[in-house]
């Protein structure tokens, strides 16, 4: 259980220091230099990704939409995506894939939703404990009910997004040593499964970081 969540990383040690993690800056050296200096396709591509996503949590955030504020959750999915994506590379380091990053992500937004909402709108956040139309006996109950479901929202959005990485990559592994126990006519099959299951990863990266950021939006809409 020690080794749950580095049985599929790559070993980077140099002189004892750990590597690996350095993966998440492999995004800021992969951009082509005109994309920071020229319009290129890359540009136009996530442009477009940007304008789409912004128009989108806009929506979701309602009248109470603070200027700038898609921009972090933009943010937010371009990180986890750029991660998603760099983990189906051999021998590439999955970060998303470790509850330790996850939570790094999950938790601080999710504290400092918390603490503005309970701290700026507190009638607000009391209302959100009961229902709508709760009956009378069930008000405490509710409280209750409520209090739980809140509190393990970080755990919730760290778990899924780690629980989503790993089970495509236990996948693709299991396939691959596959290939050393089957005869030679089954090889191309298996060659074939495991293409159609890296695609199904690829919608995989992309579904996550999209529910990731989502879901931070709606948690960030009911304290404001």
């Amino acid at each position: 259980m020690s080794n749950l969540f580095t049985i599929f990383d790559p070993s980077t040690n140099i002189m004892n220091l750990s590597l690996n993690w350095l993966s998440m800056i492999i995004c800021m050296i992969i951009y082509p230099l005109n994309y920071w200096l020229l319009p290129s396709r890359l540009n136009i591509m996530i442009n477009l990704i940007i304008n789409t996503l912004h128009k989108e949590f806009k929506i979701l955030m309602g009248n109470n939409y603070f200027n700038g504020s898609t921009f972090m959750f933009i943010s937010l999915f371009i990180f986890i995506l750029i991660n998603n994506f760099l983990g189906l590379f051999p021998y590439i380091f999955t970060a998303t894939s470790h509850l330790m990053l996850n939570l790094s992500l999950a938790l601080p937004l999710w504290l400092s939703f918390m603490l503005w909402g309970w701290i700026n709108n507190t009638h607000h956040m009391f209302i959100h404990l009961v229902p709508q139309n709760t009956p009378s006996m069930l008000m405490s109950f509710m409280v209750l009910i409520e209090t739980i479901s809140n509190l393990i929202r970080p755990g919730t959005l760290a778990v899924r997004l780690m629980a989503n990485m790993i089970a495509g990559h236990l996948l693709i592994t299991l396939l691959s040593n596959m290939n050393l126990n089957v005869s030679t006519s089954l090889i191309p099959i298996i060659s074939l499964v495991m293409i159609m299951l890296l695609t199904l990863e690829m919608a995989v990266s992309i579904i996550q970081a999209y529910v990731f950021s989502i879901l931070s939006t709606l948690y960030f809409k009911e304290v404001i």
